[in-house]
């Protein structure tokens, strides 16, 4: 989140994270870190504002604190690091950083040398050469002092003596332009026809205007020689101003510094009693102040030392500069108060007319708090977009589950075609293995028991046959009260569909077993049809499609499973055929009349000859074949079948429900 502060233990747990998968030190990480954080700031907008901080690196650091002080207006919580550089002999410089954030120090040389290059177009070097934790009365703070060193050219060109002329003529043609402007402003002088004396701001005006000498290099300021301006009138133009001495004694006061805070009306009382430094976070005394003189300083009011009736107010707080005079020995704190939205000012009780109309301070509230009404549709727009990522997730996990129901409901590709807009075209399957069955004394049970009772025992059988389907690769087609029906060889044709179909028949059979009857308390017992035959496959229905089966062959697999025995698998005539010599014992039950078919010559189905029971019920692991092949539970129906293992994309799961 763009504007939330994270705990600075995130990031070390990031750093030595990085550590350990890189396999590098924690400073090499924080000085990348802080070469990317410069080319992020960039690329975040921040290019022209870095750029103007000063035109040389020293200059740059100098007015960091400036940066941090208008950053800290949109991250509140921003507990930035204060900088104070020293210069030292032969170009060197001295970088003192004050940190409550320990063990991120080496991100400094990161930023440095990337805007020191970037900005400058030099060659800088950091070392530390002394780290220490000072103890201040705000608190711990970690003190790092970098040495910091520009680099050689590695191109050097070697002196010539056309340089020396090259200097030289350099020199006299600064003398030449030096002789021009004497000679602009004398001659502008001398022709000038306004009687009356002309002001020295008049005559500098005018040369710049004709002139085009460098200002920067001819320009001396003349100073008065005594300040035209009364006490009371500057006691007003700087309302907030505050001059204090070495002893931190209050020598003067602004208006409105009096008048939030009334103590300083009262003679000789010390600064320190009625103020606190928030930024930079330093000791209160004079040597500190004059150490940090380049930064910005924060003052906030002891609520102590404020009336009783204001204690409910929101404490004042002033910033901006202080200036050392060192004829008087005493320095003035030119401040503002420090707001960040018009809500701050309301709470103190002010307007802004008491603020000066020069302080820029009127424009930074009005602007800021517009920009706190973008940063808050900013934070509403991040949350909207975290919300809407859960719900994405949510959305995502919540279709996977329905894509499982279409699934379970419709052949795997089928579903597929339906979700895509499409339509299902009916087809003709030439060969396909049906299967039915019921329960026996269905409808006495269902007379005798609590309905409770019945869908407990129907869930319970159900789903056995459910996970059987799934272990011999068969497609279950749906299920109307107590009849179950299957096929084998539908939607996806193989052909091993009735050997499939047969063991997934003595695998109900076997199941049926474990679920007990209500009525009885004994297991129940199931009929079994199968036929084998062509039928016309397709989906019917709009609102609530369904995958059905038409043709004769449906109508003989039901009759087999309607006129077949309790416990038994009834096979019809061409069911034998596909059974035949397949490894399965198979007797002859005879003639019977079949409603529409007349005299059928039908059979049963005992077991296979060539699995065991827990092969059928897909319980068990097979050691190695004689492929020298592992092979999972589901394959004994290769095994059994004598055919290829299954092609049915949506049955492939069974290894991974097995494991």
């Amino acid at each position: 989140m763009t504007y939330t502060m994270y705990d600075d233990i995130i990031t070390i747990k990031l750093i030595q994270e990085a550590c350990n998968i890189l396999g590098v030190s924690m400073e090499a990480i924080l000085k990348l870190f802080g070469e990317y954080f410069f080319q992020f700031c960039k690329m975040s907008g921040y290019d022209r504002m870095l750029r103007t901080l000063g035109g040389n690196l020293m200059e740059f650091i100098e007015n960091l604190e400036a940066l941090h002080s208008y950053l800290a207006l949109s991250y509140q919580e921003m507990n930035a690091p204060s900088f104070r550089v020293e210069r030292g002999a032969d170009g060197k410089m001295f970088l003192h950083c004050y940190s409550g954030r320990g063990g991120l120090c080496h991100i400094v040389p990161g930023i440095i040398e990337a805007v020191a290059k970037d900005f400058f177009d030099i060659n800088v070097t950091m070392d530390i050469l002394d780290m220490n934790e000072e103890v201040e009365r705000t608190g711990k703070k970690e003190h790092v002092v970098f040495l910091i060193v520009q680099k050689a050219r590695r191109k050097m060109r070697k002196t010539k003596p056309k340089r020396l002329q090259d200097s030289q003529g350099i020199e006299r043609d600064q003398e030449a332009l030096l002789a021009a402007f004497l000679r602009m402003k004398e001659k502008y002088l001398n022709v000038s026809s306004y009687p009356v004396k002309k002001f020295h701001w008049d005559v500098v005006r005018s040369i710049v205007m004709f002139g085009k000498g460098h200002l920067m290099n001819t320009f001396e300021p003349i100073y008065p020689e005594r300040l035209w301006i009364e006490e009371k009138t500057f006691c007003y133009a700087f309302p907030f101003h505050i001059v204090f001495d070495e002893s931190l004694r209050v020598k003067q006061a602004g208006v409105n510094s009096q008048k939030y805070v009334p103590g300083l009306q009262t003679q000789k009382i010390q600064l320190d009693e009625y103020f606190s430094i928030i930024h930079p976070q330093v000791t209160f005394n004079i040597f500190s102040i004059r150490k940090f003189i380049n930064s910005q300083f924060v003052l906030k009011t002891r609520r102590e030392m404020i009336p009783v009736a204001w204690q409910s107010q929101t404490t004042l707080k002033l910033r901006v500069q202080m200036i050392w005079m060192e004829s008087m020995r005493c320095m003035v704190y030119l401040c503002s108060p420090k707001f960040r939205s018009l809500q701050e000012l309301e709470e103190l009780n002010m307007h802004l007319s008491d603020i000066a109309p020069h302080d820029t301070t009127r424009d930074l509230i009005l602007l800021n708090q517009q920009r706190l009404a973008e940063i808050e549709l900013s934070n509403q727009l991040e949350r909207k977009k975290e919300e809407l990522r859960v719900l994405s997730k949510h959305l995502a996990i919540e279709k996977k589950k329905t894509e499982t129901l279409l699934c379970a409901m419709l052949p795997k590709h089928v579903a597929n075609q339906l979700r895509e807009g499409k339509k299902v075209a009916a087809g003709e399957c030439k060969s396909c293995t049906i299967l039915f069955s019921d329960v026996v004394t269905f409808t006495n049970i269902c007379t005798a028991c609590e309905p409770i009772q019945i869908v407990n025992m129907l869930n319970s059988m159900y789903s056995k046959f459910d996970r059987l389907t799934s272990v011999h690769a068969v497609y279950k087609v749906e299920t109307i009260g107590d009849a179950y029906m299957v096929v084998g060889g539908v939607p996806v044709p193989f052909g091993s569909h009735a050997q499939r179909v047969a063991n997934f028949a003595l695998g109900m059979r076997i199941s049926a077993k474990e679920v007990i009857d209500p009525v009885t308390g004994e297991h129940i017992q199931i009929r079994v049809g199968i036929h084998t035959g062509p039928v016309l496959a397709g989906v019917v229905g709009d609102k609530m499609p369904w995958y059905c089966l038409f043709g004769d062959t449906v109508n003989t697999a039901s009759r087999m499973e309607s006129l077949g025995l309790p416990n038994k698998v009834h096979l019809s005539p061409t069911a034998y055929r596909a059974f035949k010599n397949q490894g399965f014992e198979i007797i002859e039950r005879g003639e019977i009349e079949v409603k529409g078919k007349g005299k059928m010559t039908t059979y049963f189905l005992i077991q296979n000859l060539n699995a065991t029971e827990d092969e059928i019920m897909g319980r068990s692991k097979t050691p190695l074949d004689h492929k020298g092949s592992t092979q999972i539970a589901s394959l004994p129906t290769t095994k059994l079948q004598g055919s290829v293992q299954p092609s049915c994309p949506e049955h492939s799961s069974l290894a991974s429900w097995l494991l």
